[in-house]
Parts: structure tokens; sequence; C-alpha cells
């Protein structure tokens, strides 16, 4: 079977550092009839099950431990049995939003994680916070940028534990050498390009932001 992505918006809200916002989410699933991948378990867990449809989950990917990302994860996991996957970096931001329960595998950068046929190489893309990723599926034409990469521009650096020159240099060091008709499936919004982000991001690091 021919692998395929889909495409579920969930709401609820984000909360940081005593702020709470409304928030839209995009869950992406990776797979074909008899497996699937989700990325980033949001606010949902029984609309995110009902999209899995039976399936085989192999894993849970989030691409950063804010709590809009990963809210649902635990409970997804418990429905399915699947395995919730984070890069240790995040654990602080998970801690947060999941006392006392653990991610159950940690995400490495370069890490190559498989669902039916297709291959995504996890990119650690520090920034938006200490442990993003992004995941890469070339057999796809696709990354997966969290909150990384938006059309538009780069993720929000504004709140704890985030960066601006750190977001900027992921985005130069691991997103923008990607081929420049790589859709961009973001965490939130629109899907965008590589080469229709590129020529803003390449100008704000000429300018040495």
């Amino acid at each position: 079977m021919t692998a395929r992505i889909e495409h579920l918006v969930t709401s609820g809200t984000f909360a940081l550092d005593g702020g709470v916002w409304d928030v839209d989410n995009n869950v992406w699933l990776v797979g074909d009839d008899e497996t699937v991948l989700v990325i980033d378990a949001a606010h949902d867990a029984a609309a995110i099950e009902k999209a899995v449809a039976g399936r085989r989950l192999v894993a849970i990917v989030c691409t950063h431990a804010h709590n809009d990302h990963i809210d649902a994860a635990p409970e997804l996991a418990k429905r399915t049995g699947a395995p919730v996957l984070l890069h240790p970096a995040e654990r602080q931001l998970w801690d947060q939003t999941h006392p006392g329960v653990a991610p159950d595998r940690e995400l490495t950068d370069g890490q190559v994680l498989s669902v039916a046929g297709v291959e995504l190489t996890v990119l650690h893309t520090p920034g938006h916070s200490p442990g993003g990723v992004c995941l890469y599926a070339p057999a796809l034409g696709t990354v997966f940028t969290g909150d990384t990469l938006f059309q538009g521009g780069p993720g929000a650096t504004g709140r704890s534990f985030s960066d601006f020159p750190t977001i900027i240099g992921s985005i130069r060091d691991r997103l923008l050498s990607l081929p420049p008709e790589t859709v961009v499936r973001t965490g939130h919004g629109d899907t965008t390009t590589i080469g229709a982000e590129a020529p803003a991001l390449e100008d704000w690091i000429a300018r040495g932001h």
C-alpha cells in the first residue's frame, strides 16, 4: 500500500508563562490502511483515535512539548497502546503539563522512524523550545515542522525556553537545505514550501537576525 498523509484540526488552549490562548492545532497522520503514525496529539484524544480508525498506531511523535501539542498524548497512548516519543530537552516543558507521567521513548537528531514503508528523519531544530524537532519524509516530499517554521516565518520565540537566534540557526542549517519544493506541514495554519519561505528567511539571516 502507498503511504499517505492525513490531516486533522483540533481546538483547545495554549498556556505558558501565566497566559492562556485559544488555538487550533494541526494533527498529522502518516500511514496506510494497516499502520499509522501520529504527529502531535493535540487537545482531543477521541478525535485522533477516530482518525486512526482501528489501524495499528506505531508511535505518537511530539514535535515539542508545549501543552497544546501534547495534552492528548498520554490519553491517546492509553487508548491505543502506542508509545509517546519526545526529545529529552523538552522534558521540563512536558512535566508542566503531565507531571508524574513520562514519555515512553526519546527522540534523537538523525533518528529514522518508519511507518507504512516510509522513513521520517528526526531533525533537531531548537529555538521555539529547546528540544523542538522537525520530521523530514523525502519519499513524501514533505517536512513536518511543528512550531519551528510556518507560512510567513519562524515560530514564536517571545516566551520561556525560546530563543530567536537559535530558531533562525535551526531553520538555516536544517530546513533551508531541503529541496525548495518540499511541502512544509506546520503545527498551526496553512501549509507552505521551503522555496516559498526561503527568500524572507535568507534576508533575516543576511541581516544577522
